[in-house]
């Protein structure tokens, strides 16, 4: 256990298995416009999500004790596979750094629900884990839920490869099926997949579905968890972001800040934007 300073003026820290997380990033910079960000995307060791768990654990870790060497403030672990793993050892580890991890948004999802069907998109990983079903047994009496395994899915986005056939006929192979005349909702339920939002609405056509994810819900909370311990800067000017990638590689620092640039959608219903 280990008692860290922790000062106004420091940055926020993010970690991700990959460049998902910067989706997260991405709303935190939006309701926290004035604080100072450092992102680090472990993209050398992606995907986490076929690895061991003790191995997803001391990777986490390992990314976490980078961002703490640049001092941190708070502390968001935007991968739901390294939530899974290692958030509850973090906040142990380290007991007054504000720490937030992320869920799939089933309960945003369950909150609209209008008696239709839920799809909740993730990584083979995430639907395995037993913080998943615990999470979809807290509300399968209140909605039908049903889990789409994504395989492969997260690797577009690593690619920076976010439009064309290749995805249209991964989502024919792997949405399709699933897609009802009273699917009301789909869940993205990896951070890499808003990325792909504007592919899966063009891929749904006139279908009236919303498109949920979970980055504003976390980015609203660690907000709420800085404020709770007076960390929040003043209200004016303009923060900064940094981003790291444990490749190395430039161009993933460049399709990094490319992916942060990329205007969010709303998450409302179809019918509200026609």
């Amino acid at each position: 256990m280990r008692e860290l300073k922790i000062e106004k003026n420091m940055p926020i820290g993010f970690m991700d298995s990959g460049l998902g997380g910067l989706s997260v990033l991405r709303a935190a910079v939006k309701v926290m416009p004035q604080e100072d960000f450092i992102y680090y995307g472990d993209s050398a060791h992606a995907p986490y999500g076929t690895k061991p768990q003790e191995e997803i654990k001391k990777l986490t870790f390992d990314v976490v004790e980078q961002l703490l060497e640049q001092g941190i403030k708070g502390l968001a672990v935007a991968c739901n596979t390294a939530t899974s793993a290692a958030v509850r050892a973090l906040r142990m580890e380290y007991p007054n750094l504000p720490i937030v991890g992320i869920e799939p948004a089933i309960k945003p999802a369950v909150t609209c629900y209008e008696g239709g069907r839920i799809l909740v998109m993730a990584t083979p990983m995430t639907i395995k884990q037993p913080k998943y079903h615990k999470l979809l047994d807290k509300y399968s009496d209140k909605a039908e839920i049903v889990s789409v395994a994504c395989p492969g899915l997260m690797e577009f986005v690593e690619q920076g490869n976010l439009d064309g056939d290749e995805l249209d006929t991964y989502f024919e192979e792997h949405l399709n099926p699933y897609l009802t005349d009273d699917t009301e909702t789909i869940v993205l339920g990896c951070t890499h997949y808003p990325f792909l939002k504007h592919h899966i609405m063009r891929f749904l056509g006139d279908k009236k579905i919303a498109l949920i994810d979970g980055s504003l819900g976390t980015a609203n909370e660690l907000r709420r968890r800085l404020n709770e311990q007076n960390l929040l800067k003043d209200e004016n000017g303009e923060g900064t972001v940094t981003i790291y990638n444990s490749t190395g590689r430039q161009e993933m620092i460049d399709l990094s800040y490319k992916l942060l640039q990329m205007p969010e959608m709303s998450m409302e219903r179809r019918e509200n934007k026609e």
